[in-house]
């Protein structure tokens, strides 16, 4: 079992260090970058901590994707509804939502770059 942990989703998106993680699973630093890696594998307990500390569901960590079913229903009944194209532009605003989210700029009148 590879877990998918990118560097970047722990820092960036979650604000959290993998040390900071290590610390909450009480785990060392060293086993928590080798289960990174996929040098080792976690035990049980330890996979479902660390989803549970992500906020994030097994599927996640296991296939790095995450299934239709973590999505609202009724964002799901609209995305079907639009064109390729207006999915993308929609993929795009995400992004940017995600991108504001990292930079902490989240206050009321935060204009787009």
């Amino acid at each position: 079992m590879m877990l998918y942990l990118p560097t970047h989703f722990l820092t960036n998106t979650l604000k959290i260090k993998q040390a900071e993680l290590a610390e909450t699973l009480e785990i060392s630093n060293n086993h928590m970058s080798s289960i990174e890696n996929g040098r080792q594998k976690p035990s049980l307990d330890t996979f479902i901590g660390i989803c549970r500390c992500l906020n994030v569901t097994p599927d996640y960590l296991l296939l790095g994707t995450m299934h239709a079913y973590n999505i609202p229903q009724d964002i799901l009944d609209k995305l079907r509804l639009c064109s390729q194209s207006d999915i993308e532009l929609a993929r795009d605003f995400i992004e940017l939502l995600v991108k504001r989210n990292s930079t902490g700029n989240t206050q009321s009148g935060y204009m787009f770059p």
